[in-house]
């Protein structure tokens, strides 16, 4: 084991982690905490993680771009979409499969070389078919059960932020202070 980001993480995951050219997440549970809020006026709200977004961005700074996937449409997830700089988004999406096969055709990148973020049932399709499927510590357990990394934080509680940090430690590309790494807390 390896420490990494006050994590302790296998040689092997941090093989897998290298090979990812691109992240899908889904939203609902796992950039969000998974809770809707409607308004009086039948607005529905939503809550993102800013460290999430900190991390997104890190992410596309160092040329890995992200696609969100997600069964529901929501203008609140479009604007943040947006706001993050997010290069794909398929919303309203049914068949998560073919989302997934449409992203492979639009970027040319193979789903082997893809991680997947998911929280519920509705991922699966996506776990049994890109290279790495990460599951947030409050995710179903048929997810839980076939992940390849399960985070230690939650869905819309800086389990996005965790992915990509150690994705771009793996890929040597996190921005440190001074070349070195320091983790705060425990890690999460």
């Amino acid at each position: 084991m390896i420490e990494a980001l006050g994590l302790s993480v296998s040689e092997a995951l941090l093989s897998q982690l290298r090979r990812v050219r691109l992240l899908i997440l889904d939203v609902d549970g796992v950039l969000t905490d998974g809770r809707l809020f409607y308004a009086p006026d039948g607005m529905e709200l939503k809550a993102f993680h800013v460290q999430d977004g900190s991390a997104i961005k890190r992410l596309k700074a160092a040329a890995i771009p992200i696609a969100v996937i997600s069964g529901r449409t929501s203008a609140a997830v479009s604007r943040r979409v947006a706001e993050l700089g997010i290069d794909h988004l398929y919303a309203g999406v049914e068949d998560k499969a073919a989302a997934l096969s449409e992203l492979q055709r639009k970027t040319n990148i193979d789903a082997n070389a893809m991680a997947h973020v998911g929280d519920d049932l509705a991922d699966l399709p996506l776990f049994e078919r890109v290279g790495m499927a990460v599951a947030v510590a409050n995710a179903h357990p048929a997810l839980i059960a076939c992940a390849n990394y399960v985070t230690i934080a939650s869905g819309g509680l800086g389990a996005v932020r965790e992915v990509c940090d150690l994705l771009l430690f793996a890929q040597g590309k996190l921005p440190t202070a001074q070349g070195k790494w320091k983790p705060t807390g425990n890690g999460r």
